[in-house]
């Protein structure tokens, strides 16, 4: 699924909007969201406490002689037991809304996590951390407002019951605005939905645009491109705040009718009801009440228009969640798996490529009839002209693709019937671009092993370090296994990154060693560091190195030459340098610099 804008054309109403993921945690979280709501009623029968108290207090106390003291402690003792039951009820619905937007972000992030590279490769990290923050911030604002606005519905509801059993009419009179709050809600609700969505997208590309010029950062400065990046910024800083001003514009003009409108209801209580205290229809302690319980109704009201808007937000945030959500990964575990025959006294790590074709998306072949067989224990190397496959054979061995024709089996069982996690925890791998986290050495290193004590299993990481090279030069670190990494660890030589990249591949003894280019980044003058290190990780172990320079190609026990996606030689280094022409043109175009170790 390739990551787009979304734009306004056909965008859905909220009616239509894929909810099932929200409904499914709200379910999940109906306790904490069912007390929020029973303390939003409790809260109701205290604000309605509160006007008729003060009703009976001026009447009888204020008008008449009676004792003003008992109706100022029931009064009190009304207004702090809303109080209390304020605090409660906002706990309790920020509570389940953080929670929600908490799983909500889980789930994504595994989802995403599980998706297939095919999907990341045409995916803008800045639109999906977008989707993770700024779009989970307007649900978790929508969520917080279900108990608050339930209860101020109740508070409608037995506001209105109220006043028609006080008197029907000036009821009436104060209650006249609700429709007209309803249509404009409904008004305002069909227009902000689009402009609120255009919002949301813009704020997903300036997002693009900032962990691109971030994570690049390096590139720009290298090029003097500051200027380019900060036009990138301006145009969608812009493109922001033009698409925030026609929002602004909708929410201009239709605000302030559902601020005034509920308004209009007081006003024309304060007229009637004057009249009629006038006349002697009605007490002073009724109309003082029904003043109360009219503006009490003012900010329920109101809160109508800011649930309206927040759904609006929630609703467009849904759309461009369920965007993610719903991408089905296209590598995933089997129905029936099988499991790896366990490590003993036979050799364990044998791989076979069996007619294998493959291609990305709607391309050409990049592997046509590939045949490879990788004895338990044998190191491989693949060479071949750039786009020749040898990368790909990787990828397909760590099953981040499946082949469209043939089969790839480790220790005789097919990939596909293996568990995704099980596979790729059997294979270690050392990329080209290697990535460290900002995280201690020691953690770095124990990455595949997210189970491992770092205290208890010490012992361990500094045998995988030692074996990898690394030891010496970590040890020299300011807080050794403990010295806390930059980003991508680039407070590290590439030489030095490499060798923990090496640690952290081999770390969880697996099968199979993948050595993807590893070398291909690192100083010439600072190759044979990581060859010995490489050297010793592949001995006894079954390895596929992809290489092009020589002295990497030659550590290898047998070379396949890759042409057009097939095997078209195999032999050892030194023997197809000898017999075959095609080998050592691949080699000299690869290594243009390195002819005399290409003769050599």
């Amino acid at each position: 699924m390739t990551e787009s804008t979304p734009t306004p054309t056909g965008i859905r109403s909220v009616r239509e909007t894929n909810w099932s993921h929200l409904i499914v945690l709200l379910k999940a979280q109906w306790v904490g969201i069912a007390t929020g709501v029973a303390l939003g009623i409790a809260w109701t029968v205290g604000k309605i406490a509160v006007p008729l108290l003060t009703q009976s207090a001026v009447d009888s106390a204020i008008i008449g002689d009676g004792s003003a003291l008992k109706w100022s402690i029931g009064i009190a003792c009304a207004g702090l037991s809303t109080g209390l039951l304020t605090a409660g009820r906002r706990f309790f619905a920020f509570k389940e809304s953080r929670m929600v937007e908490t799983l909500l972000r889980e789930q994504i992030h595994d989802h995403v996590l599980g998706l297939h590279p095919e999907y990341h490769d045409n995916a803008q990290t800045g639109q999906l951390m977008s989707r993770m923050s700024a779009d989970l911030n307007q649900v978790q604002m929508f969520v917080v407002m279900i108990p608050l606005t339930l209860s101020h519905v109740a508070l409608i509801l037995g506001v209105t019951g109220v006043l028609i059993s006080l008197d029907p009419l000036l009821a009436l009179v104060a209650l006249l605005p609700l429709p007209f709050v309803n249509v404009t809600a409904k008004l305002f609700s069909n227009a902000i939905h689009p402009a609120v969505l255009a919002v949301q997208a813009e704020q997903a590309q300036l997002s693009t645009v900032v962990e691109e010029s971030i994570a690049g950062v390096r590139v720009v400065k290298g090029f003097g491109a500051e200027h380019v990046r900060m036009e990138a910024l301006t145009t969608e800083a812009d493109d922001i705040r033009e698409v925030s001003l026609q929002a602004a514009k909708i929410r201009a003009k239709y605000m302030p009718f559902l601020e005034l409108l509920p308004a209009v209801g007081l006003v024309g209580v304060l007229g009637v009801g004057g009249l009629r205290v006038i006349d002697g229809s009605m007490t002073v302690g009724e109309l003082v009440a029904f003043n109360f319980f009219v503006t009490l109704l003012v900010w329920p009201l109101r809160s109508i228009g800011m649930t309206v808007a927040f759904g609006q937000r929630a609703a467009a945030a849904l759309d461009r969640v369920h965007e993610v959500l719903s991408v089905e990964p296209e590598i995933a575990d089997p129905v029936e798996p099988c499991d790896l025959p366990v490590v003993g006294e036979q050799p364990v790590g044998a791989v076979r490529f069996d007619g294998v074709s493959f291609a990305y998306g709607d391309g050409d072949d990049v592997l046509s009839g590939f045949d490879l067989t990788i004895e338990a224990g044998q190191s491989i190397a693949i060479v071949g002209a750039t786009g020749s496959g040898k990368s790909t054979v990787a990828r397909l061995l760590l099953r981040f693709y499946d082949p469209q024709h043939g089969s790839v089996t480790l220790d005789g069982v097919d990939l596909r019937s293996l568990r995704v996690d099980d596979l790729r925890r059997t294979i270690g791998i050392v990329f080209e671009d290697t990535l460290l986290f900002h995280d201690t050495v020691a953690a770095n290193i124990a990455f595949t092993v997210p189970s491992m004590d770092l205290d208890a299993e010490f012992g361990r990481i500094r045998h995988a370090a030692e074996l990898a090279g690394a030891a010496s030069f970590i040890e020299e670190l300011p807080d050794g296994y403990n010295t806390l990494l930059g980003e991508r660890g680039y407070s590290l030589s590439g030489g030095q990154r490499q060798r923990i990249a090496i640690a952290r591949a081999i770390i969880s003894n697996p099968r199979v060693l993948i050595l993807d280019d590893a070398t291909s980044a690192v100083d010439p003058s600072k190759e044979h560091e990581i060859r010995s290190a490489m050297s010793t990780v592949m001995d006894g172990r079954t390895t596929l190195v992809i290489a092009h320079r020589p002295g990497t190609i030659a550590m290898a026990d047998n070379v396949v030459l890759l042409d057009e996606g097939r095997v078209i030689a195999t032999g050892d280094h030194q023997g197809l340098l000898n017999t075959e022409p095609r080998y050592r043109e691949v080699l000299a175009a690869l290594e243009p610099g390195d002819a005399e170790a290409v003769v050599n």
